[in-house]
């Protein structure tokens, strides 16, 4: 039997790289979901591992909907804020807290009272947060800016990273203990390429979809689009298998969606075999981390201006240089989020600056139809 999840429509016209679809019919993805529905009927705080564009907030939602939770489904991306502003995002603020804040305002843990808070690249939180978000977890109870009362809470939080959150902790950009707290029962979303029996369903549910949006026939796939679509990487996951499908629709002739519609990277019109993806950076040697060393000591005797950022721009600009400009394959090879990424390359100008979207909050309503959620880009 073949699960599929999907995003409401509320959600599926954000601009984001989340993927909208979720599907398991993969051996591996089978045990996934299983995995899944045992914890979900569970109140224990969830950490679900994966990279982008693999399903995390699907996965999350899910939990959410077969939880009996009366309360709202409420998302927020950690990465979407400035660290001036995420504090109060969270915890509500009192009015006259800080300049600008002129009436009082519910922060996003109060208003998941009763039901569940998705944290999204949990990794993007600054250590000072990290703090607090460790004592709400202990105590159940949040204390709003400018304020010294504590209001109780019923909230189920669900937190995501695609950032291996271990090597954060080594690296003391993340704390042990607040590690310790969400990972209590870790959910582990495979990326798109280890598991290939989800590859073909995924792309019939987006050639349905897409389909009736284009107002087509019934477009199949041909037997060498089949074999490119399985034979190629997916660094970008189920979202850029959407995104290939929804193109391969729009340029395809008839109803048959041959390989070069699919306009993949490093696929030919034949079903050549893709590059393999990257593999995960081997831990430096002592030598090598001894030739750094003697590299820094040689800037520091220097004392050239502007020192920091002379070193991170050459740290972040050749990695993205060597990862051949993907964001995706960078943010590993650094060991941060893609998120964190995006604001270094802005910064060193290697990236044009894009203005992020602010949530926005329609309480769920269990039951209905048209059920509403919050969405956070």
């Amino acid at each position: 039997m073949t699960t599929v999840l999907t995003l409401p429509d509320s959600a599926s016209s954000a601009l984001s790289i989340r993927a909208k679809a979720l599907l398991f019919r993969d051996p591996g993805s089978v045990q996934v979901h299983a995995q899944v529905e045992r914890v979900a009927r569970t109140d224990a705080t969830v950490l679900v591992i994966g990279e982008t564009g693999t399903g995390k907030e699907l996965i999350a939602r899910h939990v959410h909907q077969q939880s009996g939770r009366k309360g709202p489904f409420i998302a927020v991306n950690c990465g979407a804020f400035s660290e001036n502003l995420i504090d109060a995002e969270l915890f509500g603020h009192e009015a006259g807290a800080f300049t600008g804040a002129s009436q009082a305002r519910a922060g996003w843990f109060e208003a998941a009272d009763g039901g569940t808070l998705f944290l999204d690249e949990i990794g993007d939180l600054p250590l000072a947060l990290q703090v607090k978000l460790l004592r709400v977890l202990q105590e159940r109870q949040v204390v709003r800016l400018g304020s010294r009362r504590p209001i109780a809470l019923d909230v189920r939080l669900v937190a995501a990273t695609n950032i291996e959150l271990r090597r954060a902790v080594e690296a003391r950009r993340f704390r042990a203990d607040l590690y310790y707290r969400l990972n209590v029962a870790p959910i582990t979303l495979p990326p798109l390429r280890e598991r290939p029996g989800d590859i073909l369903p995924l792309a019939a549910h987006f050639i349905s979809f897409y389909g009736a949006k284009l107002h087509l026939g019934a477009a199949q796939l041909s037997e060498g689009a089949q074999a490119v679509l399985l034979a190629y990487p997916w660094p970008g996951n189920i979202r850029e298998l959407e995104n290939a499908i929804h193109f391969a629709l729009i340029v395809c002739r008839g109803d048959l969606i041959r390989a070069q519609d699919l306009q993949l990277p490093d696929i030919s019109a034949h079903g050549a075999t893709a590059p393999a993806p990257a593999p995960e950076p081997a831990a430096t040697t002592q030598a090598e981390e001894d030739q750094l060393a003697v590299a820094l000591q040689a800037l520091f005797e220097a004392r050239g201006p502007r020192l920091f950022l002379a070193v991170e721009q050459a740290l972040v600009s050749g990695a993205y240089a060597h990862c051949t400009r993907n964001q995706v394959q960078t943010a590993r090879l650094l060991g941060i989020s893609r998120n964190t990424l995006r604001t270094l390359l802005r910064r060193h100008g290697l990236l044009d600056a894009v203005p992020r979207a602010e949530p926005t909050v329609v309480p769920d309503v269990r039951g209905s139809a048209d059920r509403r959620l919050l969405l956070a880009c």
